[in-house]
């Protein structure tokens, strides 16, 4: 499991509203193409985003889904990819020196355990990237 941390001088709720905002998922998170739709109830539990994602010009089309979501302090995603795989995926969100406390803990969906701990540093790696991308976002100046 990929555990990356990051502080954003702004407030959780500024930091959900962005995250509420599934058209912005391709703004930040490492390997998105494009979010092709996003489902008028987002982010209620079982709502759905639909993307693409990608490296260079292999592209899956796919979708994220809300499995639970307390905001401001927490949204759990299941991401999707397949064939290649699906991870859970949680975004907490706490108050901490005038600002905020972003962590994204990423767990793979149903793969053995010596591949999960051969997959953590690349999750952790892309994590980090897309964490400062929504610092950059959601906190310009920051």
């Amino acid at each position: 499991m990929a555990v990356n941390d990051i502080h954003i001088y702004a407030s959780p709720e500024d930091v959900i509203a962005f995250l509420a905002d599934g058209k912005r998922y391709a703004d930040w998170v490492v390997g998105a193409k494009r979010i092709r739709s996003v489902e008028p109830d987002w982010p209620a539990q079982g709502s759905k985003f639909h993307h693409t994602v990608g490296v260079g010009p292999v592209n899956i089309n796919d979708s994220t889904v809300v499995r639970s979501v307390d905001p401001p302090n927490r949204l759990v995603l299941e991401a999707r990819a397949r064939p290649l795989g699906r991870a859970m995926v949680k975004l907490e969100v706490v108050p901490e020196d005038e600002g905020s406390l972003v962590r994204m803990t990423e767990e793979p969906i149903n793969v053995p355990g010596f591949v999960k701990r051969l997959l953590d540093p690349p999750i952790f790696a892309r994590n980090a990237e897309a964490l400062r991308r929504l610092k950059d976002h959601v906190a310009p100046s920051d």
